[in-house]
């Protein structure tokens, strides 16, 4: 289970133990003292003793619960950093496509880490309460048996109003939990398509659209606080009649002679000390959020990670599909592309282009079928994301690549020019580094080139190219990478006719491969291009 292991690999849980415990039994000890000063007072005799004694557990209780705050803040921080690094691991690990939206992933990550990373705390203070209560039935029992007896006809009741509260609050927080995912993919889509949003003058529709799931939110959290204060306002009903109880038997004791003023004051207090985990309703609710957290991770730790199943092999540039099938995108591809061969991918919108771009990169694995890849491949995208750094770290990401391969790539990319005005050249960050779509997407090819693939594949990665940058991209390409095969999916003509060859794609299946001069004669080929 997900949330024992989180307790498991933090020791410093069982500091967090002994120092409650030990701030426990001070505070157990403290209603004796009391009476026992109250004794002592009454009767004449000397009480700066006892009051010693009383101001040190106090002390005690006080730096116990100061070390308490410091060690819990410190497993927090550990568990959930270690459940962050296992699930970012988890993710990546899961590849592309991504089976989790970016903002429910986000929300599993920041939110629900931290949650469940926090396990150990309400967990260890439930369990001291617990302890608590036991050591105020105990004390009872040692003053008065028939205190203790009267006290434990509430633990029925008490224990009723705690099963209560996790029943009635786990629904609640599950759909808490859940919709906060949901908010924060919608608004990770949103800040993703502003411009579109903008554009489109729909700025107060998508606001809608991603406030939508709040009143179920609201709902939840409504619910979570009701609970609460139901359990509460309980709790307060109850503690007060036990008191009274209590207190009613302690007079009769008093009466007997079994029992001193002082001890019924210490009565009273161990019947607070004894009613403490009625009293945790936060702790409850806290406990109730860590399990639907650790529910919402355990999501994705059971998502199976694809087995790394390298292709076959083929002769270096050179490569081979054979009845390759993409669920909703390709159907029965057979195609080979030549080592050094330059292949221009054309087809409609939704025609399988960037399923079969994918699939011949390795970025995706075809449900069935066979790839046969000669060698590495460097992929570029429409939309890089350009992770690292400084505009260095970007070219070069996941490579120890040098200062000069990263000029090389960049000069193939034709983007050299544009990185050494920035203010601080290769070096400048990356979040001082504005580019235009053009700009990022020549260094996107430049984090393709850098790797010296022997198979590069474009997924419309020059779409934002003017035709005259594109045709000098692709002669530095020759240049830096001569007989390199080269994969494009295009929109543009111009690209399909400087192909060797162009593979049509329609409705997810290769409707023809030929060099572009022999397909333009078709009207349908020629519809393509608009």
């Amino acid at each position: 289970m997900l949330l024992s292991s989180v307790v498991r690999r933090d020791p410093r849980w069982l500091l967090l133990a002994v120092n409650a415990l030990l701030a426990t039994t001070a505070g157990l000890l403290l209603p004796t003292a009391l009476a026992r000063a109250v004794d002592a007072v009454l009767a004449g005799r000397p009480a700066g003793g006892a009051v010693l004694f009383l101001v040190g557990l106090a002390g005690v209780e006080l730096v116990g619960d100061a070390i308490g705050v410091v060690l819990a803040a410190s497993i927090t921080a550990r568990g959930t950093a270690w459940l962050r690094r296992r699930l970012s691991a988890h993710l990546l690990a899961l590849g592309h496509p991504a089976r989790f939206e970016a903002g429910d992933a986000v929300s599993r990550l920041t939110g629900d880490s931290a949650i469940a990373g926090a396990i150990a705390v309400p967990a260890v203070n439930l369990g001291i309460s617990v302890l608590t209560a036991a050591g105020a039935v105990t004390a009872l029992a040692l003053l008065d048996w028939r205190l203790a007896v009267v006290f434990a006809l509430s633990v029925p009741l008490a224990a009723l109003l705690v099963r209560s509260h996790l029943r009635l609050t786990a629904s609640d927080v599950a759909i808490y939990q859940e919709v906060s995912g949901e908010l924060s993919a919608r608004l990770v889509d949103a800040v993703g398509g502003l411009r579109t949003i903008a554009a489109s003058g729909r700025a107060d529709q998508e606001a809608e659209r991603v406030l939508r799931p709040l009143p179920r939110l609201a709902g939840a959290g409504a619910g979570m606080w009701r609970t609460q204060a139901r359990m509460i306002w309980r709790a307060g009903l109850l503690l007060p009649a036990v008191e009274l109880a209590v207190l009613t038997a302690a007079g009769f004791g008093v009466v007997a002679g079994r029992l001193s003023v002082g001890d019924v004051l210490a009565a009273l207090g161990y019947v607070a000390l004894g009613m403490t985990v009625v009293g945790q309703a936060g702790l409850l609710t806290a406990l109730q959020r860590a399990r639907a957290s650790a529910a919402r991770l355990e999501e994705v730790f059971d998502a199976p990670v694809p087995e790394p199943s390298p292709p076959g092999s083929a002769t270096p540039g050179e490569v081979r599909l054979t009845g390759v099938c993409v669920p909703d995108a390709l159907h029965d591809v057979d195609l080979t592309v030549p080592a050094g061969a330059f292949v221009a991918v054309v087809g409609r919108s939704g025609a399988g282009k960037s399923a079969l771009a994918a699939v011949i990169g390795g970025l995706a694995r075809p449900a069935s079928g066979e790839v046969r890849r000669g060698g590495s491949v460097g992929y570029a995208f429409e939309r890089p994301a350009l992770v690292g750094t400084t505009v260095r770290d970007a070219v070069r990401y996941g490579t120890p690549l040098g200062d000069e391969e990263v000029r090389a790539a960049c000069r193939a990319a034709q983007v050299h020019d544009v990185v050494v005005r920035l203010p601080q050249g290769y070096d400048t960050p990356m979040s001082a580094a504005p580019m235009s779509g053009g700009e990022a997407q020549r260094l996107g090819l430049a984090r393709a080139f850098v790797r010296d693939p022997a198979v590069l594949v474009l997924d419309d990665a020059t779409a934002s190219l003017d035709t005259v940058t594109e045709s000098a991209v692709e002669r530095a390409v020759e240049s830096a990478l001569p007989g390199r095969t080269r994969v494009v999916v295009t929109h543009r003509a111009a690209t399909a006719r400087r192909a060797d060859t162009v593979v049509w794609l329609d409705g997810g299946r290769v409707r023809a491969v030929a060099p572009h001069e022999r397909l333009w004669d078709d009207e349908e080929y020629r519809a393509v291009f608009g």
